[in-house]
């Protein structure tokens, strides 16, 4: 079996086929400094287990290891950071947990290879909130999740020094008040108007106060 195909069911099902990592790297190249901008915000409606975003992230990695490499806590911030702008919605729960753990991967992997014994435990929990709530399980056309409740994505924004402020935003709210396009920098790999970015994002459901980056799932 094909490793773009998970089963012959799920795809009559839900049309379920990945894409293979040189149509994923060429759609990519065409928004290539993007890529490259360490808080470039990117959304994928139909992640699977992250395929696109993956590929994303270690883009952003290789920027922040090149720029921040020589300080942990500059290659932390940045990290966090880069993991932050990163967003997926899949209506498979089977997805979402491996697209999240995939990703988590990735960041502790090379965190691990580069700061070996100095490695902290509470960077590793922040980046595994950051993922708990950037990559969810719903329906990318009904922006509703398989409660009915609506999807909703915090938008991450390093403000000052080592501080984080997040908002909340619904996908609906995204959606309809840009004029144009959905609001976060790259859905389905297209390129978004800043401008109808910037409209869109200005009525948050909930705001959260200023916090330390590695602290953030005190949130909760």
């Amino acid at each position: 079996m094909s490793s773009q195909v998970k089963s012959k069911q799920r795809v009559e099902k839900h049309g379920e086929v990945f894409t293979n990592p040189r149509e994923v790297n060429a759609m990519l190249d065409l928004v290539k400094r993007e890529t490259e901008r360490i808080d470039s915000r990117f959304l994928e409606p139909a992640c699977g287990d992250g395929n696109f975003l993956s590929e994303v992230l270690r883009r952003k990695l290789a920027v922040v290891n090149k720029r921040y490499g020589k300080s942990q806590l500059e290659y932390e911030r940045y990290t966090f950071v880069a993991v932050s702008s990163i967003y997926g919605v899949d209506i498979m729960q089977d997805n979402v947990g491996e697209c999240r753990e995939r990703l988590f991967g990735i960041v502790n992997k090379q965190y691990t290879r580069k700061f070996k014994e100095n490695c902290k435990p509470e960077f590793r929990d922040a980046i595994h909130y950051l993922l708990n709530k950037n990559i969810l399980c719903g329906d990318a056309l009904t922006l509703t999740k398989s409660d009915g409740s609506p999807i909703v994505f915090p938008e991450w924004s390093l403000v000052t020094g080592s501080k984080i402020k997040r908002r909340d935003f619904t996908f609906d709210s995204l959606l309809n008040t840009a004029t144009a396009a959905p609001t976060l920098d790259m859905v389905e790999n297209m390129d978004v108007d800043e401008d109808a970015v910037g409209r869109a994002i200005s009525t948050p459901i909930k705001e959260y106060p200023l916090t330390h980056f590695m602290e953030v799932n005190q949130y909760e």
